[in-house]
């Protein structure tokens, strides 16, 4: 096969005839096939590196945290400025008392203890006859007296001798409404007597029973009822003596572990709690001596415990 023949490239710009035949066999063009290749140049990679792809797979997470140190150094920062708390002592405690004494008026620890007995008072009525005796007959008040509730569900605590001889019995709440009563049990040694309304108010509350084992004379105590059937009404005293005995003006009772008290209790009161300072019933008012006429109180009144009280309506002793 016939090849082409290859020229230099003075063959082609030169004269003919002028060429050193040295000088163009030097020349002779090298074949494109003999050239040697260029070395091959790297492709540069658009694929980011590792911290890159970490950023990206945990961008969410890391600017979380980035939060919560910014929040915990907020929290730091605010605990190192904030004042240090002042410790409080006795004289703080005093001046705060104080302050409280000069600028509010508190109740009196008489009127906290009327308070706490009160809602479970009532006023006990007796009467001779019944509402449809024939007309003119004259039902007349037989007596008045008190009594306190001591089960919510209407039975009541009060003096044999408030509701003995009397036809009819009502009591009068401390709401205003009223209701008959029937006689549940007597106690003629203790003067008591247990009765129960037929019908009581939806809040009826009951009275607290304390206990006399930690009385003393001179521990103060309250007396609620209705003296002269006006009431309910409050008197304040200390107890004068414990275990003391009481003789009827008929002298036809003898009462004994009675506590004896100055607060001041008439005709009327009979039946009534004696409370102490924390509230609660720790007797039942039965009696006042008084050796005139008068039958008014001059400073001694008696009250049955709440023990023999409690006894007498099936609770056990404190």
């Amino acid at each position: 096969m016939k090849k082409s023949a290859l020229y230099s490239s003075a063959h082609r710009h030169g004269k003919a005839g002028s060429a050193d035949p040295a000088e163009a066999e030097r020349r002779v063009a090298v074949p494109a096939e003999a050239a040697p290749a260029a070395p091959p140049q790297p492709i540069a990679s658009s694929r980011p590196g590792a911290p890159v792809r970490f950023l990206q797979r945990h961008d969410r997470t890391l600017l979380f945290l980035a939060g919560l140190g910014c929040a915990l150094g907020l929290l730091l920062a605010r605990d190192a400025f904030r004042p240090k708390a002042m410790a409080l002592t006795q004289e703080h405690i005093d001046k705060a008392v104080l302050h409280t004494l000069e600028t509010k008026t508190l109740p009196s620890r008489a009127a906290r203890a009327a308070d706490a007995v009160m809602p479970a008072v009532v006023r006990v009525q007796g009467y001779n006859g019944e509402e449809n005796d024939e007309p003119g007959s004259g039902v007349q008040m037989e007596g008045v007296g008190s009594g306190v509730v001591i089960v919510d569900n209407g039975v009541i605590l009060t003096n044999l001798h408030v509701v003995a001889g009397a036809k009819r019995v009502t009591v009068k709440f401390f709401d205003g409404s009223e209701s008959d009563v029937e006689m549940v049990r007597a106690y003629p040694e203790n003067d008591l007597a247990v009765i129960k309304a037929k019908k009581v108010p939806d809040d009826l509350e009951s009275a607290t029973l304390g206990s006399t084992a930690n009385l003393r004379p001179g521990d103060e105590v309250v007396a609620v009822g209705f003296p002269f059937g006006i009431g309910p009404s409050t008197s304040a005293g200390v107890v004068s003596g414990l275990d003391r005995s009481f003789r009827s003006p008929e002298g036809k009772q003898v009462m004994t572990g009675l506590i004896q008290f100055d607060a001041a209790a008439n005709p009327g009161n009979s039946g009534g709690p004696l409370v102490t300072m924390d509230g609660e019933v720790i007797g039942i008012v039965t009696a006042i001596l008084n050796p005139t006429p008068a039958r008014t109180f001059i400073g001694i009144g008696f009250a049955a415990t709440i023990e023999s009280a409690g006894g007498a309506v099936g609770i056990p002793p404190f």
